[in-house]
């Protein structure tokens, strides 16, 4: 029982130790919130069969989103996080650098059609996820989130957060041009 006294100052110490060691983290540039692990990495984006949000009917598979190395950005409605990088996607859309799929996620068609008929379309395919099924499969938080995957479908890389300018050419930017540069080397072979 006298040993029981201390537990709280053990307890203490020891959350300030794991505080203190994230903050070192963090200060020393080994620890990103946006840059997210996924188990996901190096595997397939996963199986859907989903309607393209401005055509109903049409329905998008895996199949839809291989050919060519692509963003796979997660967007609605109903985030504002989302509006922000959404003048950027219009940009980069019309620099036709990388070819972008929207995941509309949890949202509903009618106003997704509206947001882009009102902002722009920035997306090649656009996919309808009302029930957040795939984003839920991709491990998704929140939106938006956007994957680097390949020419095979493969996740490559996954970024949370807003895209803009500085993130895409310092973060997105250096991904997409090694794995063009690789797919160059694969197909020269």
């Amino acid at each position: 029982m006298k040993g029981m006294k201390f537990l709280p100052l053990g307890i203490a110490a020891a959350l300030l130790g794991i505080f203190a060691y994230a903050l070192i983290e963090i200060g020393n540039g080994n620890y990103n919130p946006n840059e997210l692990d996924s188990a996901l990495i190096g595997k397939p984006v996963p199986a859907f069969n989903l309607e393209d949000v401005l055509r109903p009917g049409v329905v998008l598979d895996n199949d839809s989103i291989k050919g060519e190395i692509a963003l796979l950005n997660v967007w609605a409605t109903w985030c504002p996080s989302c509006k922000y990088e959404h003048p950027y996607l219009m940009r980069l859309a019309r620099q036709n650098i990388v070819p972008i799929i929207g995941i509309n996620y949890r949202d509903e068609r009618q106003l997704a059609i509206a947001e882009m008929n009102r902002t722009g379309d920035p997306y090649s395919l656009n996919i309808y996820d009302k029930d957040g099924r795939l984003g839920l499969d991709l491990g998704v938080y929140g939106a938006p989130e956007t994957f680097i995957i390949d020419e095979d479908g493969i996740v490559r890389y996954r970024y949370a957060g807003p895209i803009d300018e500085r993130i895409f050419n310092s973060v997105l930017l250096p991904v997409i041009q090694d794995l063009k540069a690789k797919k160059l080397v694969k197909e020269n072979a």
